[in-house]
């Protein structure tokens, strides 16, 4: 079973900064993307940054120059730096990985983390 397990989140000030980790585990083969995406109270869940094998990260317009996303493929992690946060960041933040595949010949399927709580208050 793949697990993805997230930490990092918690309380901060108007422009302070937070950095999130997420961890994937178990029988993994490969991961094409992984990547974070958040969810506020009444709203969807919207993507906050991904990076695929290979490619070219991306960005939510609203985060683009305060936060940056980091990937380690040997480790199997991924980490989102926010920096200049804003009010509007506070929300659940989940992890995301995709293509995920326990054997070569697999399909791939995307897996989630529990979702990690980032507020922005004064």
């Amino acid at each position: 079973q793949v697990q993805l397990v997230e930490s990092g989140g918690g309380l901060v000030q108007p422009g302070g900064s937070l950095r999130l980790s997420c961890a994937a585990s178990g029988s993994i083969f490969s991961i094409y993307g992984m990547g974070w995406y958040r969810q506020a109270p009444g709203k969807q869940r919207e993507l906050v940054a991904y990076i695929p094998t290979g490619g070219s990260t991306n960005y939510a317009d609203s985060v683009k120059g305060r936060f940056t996303i980091f990937r380690d493929n040997a480790k199997r992690t991924v980490s989102l730096q926010m920096n200049s946060l804003k009010p509007e960041d506070t929300a659940v933040y989940y992890c995301n990985a995709d293509g995920v595949k326990t054997h070569y010949y697999d399909n791939g399927k995307a897996y989630w983390g529990q979702g990690t709580q980032v507020t922005v208050s004064s």
